[in-house]
């Protein structure tokens, strides 16, 4: 948005340069630079409107496609249908599982804010809620060890709360709903975990050597 900003001033100075060109050409009676000034001017300003139109759509392509990372997970088979699974935050914290299953399961609540919110840089709020180990079968899911824990951390402000607590919220936040992704768990592997305006996105890290 500073590029716009800047664009925006640039041209209305150049344009006011060139309106007060034309108006001291007229007053010297010199018509044909005050036409050329006024020609100027309004040239800066069709040029400035191409700009900030562009502008303002890649910003808006950008915004909508925001991605940011919610986890790195990395995955080590410890024996049959059993692997640790360590999960890494973005500021560096970490913590380490031991889950039973064929995958990885992550889940998490996202707030979607509006589109006039993702346009001015609000994006997609989340708050990764559990992390277990999931079997491809049902049967197995109803009859095997089921192995869940909390991913959910402390919060100086729970947005969530909030949405549920205060109804006029529903006219900046769009849609509170739950996303979850799995990945499997048989070999050795880095997974990023990342949270895009649709829900919860599963990378594989390929890592150098492979």
């Amino acid at each position: 948005m500073n590029c716009i900003f800047w664009v925006a001033i640039i041209a209305v100075v150049l344009v006011l340069a060139f309106l007060l060109a034309a108006l001291a050409a007229l007053r010297g009676k010199r018509p044909l630079g005050a036409i050329i000034c006024l020609l100027a001017a309004l040239l800066i300003l069709a040029v400035a409107l191409l700009l900030g139109t562009l502008m303002v759509a890649v910003a808006g392509y950008r915004a909508f496609t925001h991605e940011e990372l919610a986890a790195t997970i990395l995955i080590d088979p410890r024996g049959e249908r059993r692997f640790n699974a360590q999960v890494i935050f973005p500021d560096g914290h970490r913590v380490s599982y031991e889950l039973a299953g064929d995958q990885v399961y992550v889940d998490a609540y996202l707030l979607k804010w509006k589109p006039a919110a993702n346009f001015l840089g609000l994006h997609t709020a989340y708050d990764l809620d559990r992390i277990g180990g999931r079997y491809i079968t049902l049967a197995d899911e109803q009859q095997n060890l089921r192995t869940i824990y909390s991913l959910s951390r402390p919060k100086p402000i729970d947005l969530f709360g909030l949405r549920q607590r205060y109804l006029f919220l529903r006219f900046l936040l769009d849609a509170e709903y739950g996303s979850a992704t799995f990945i499997g768990a048989g070999q050795k592997k880095t997974y990023e975990i990342r949270v895009s305006t649709s829900g919860l996105v599963a990378r594989e890290i390929q890592e150098h050597g492979r």
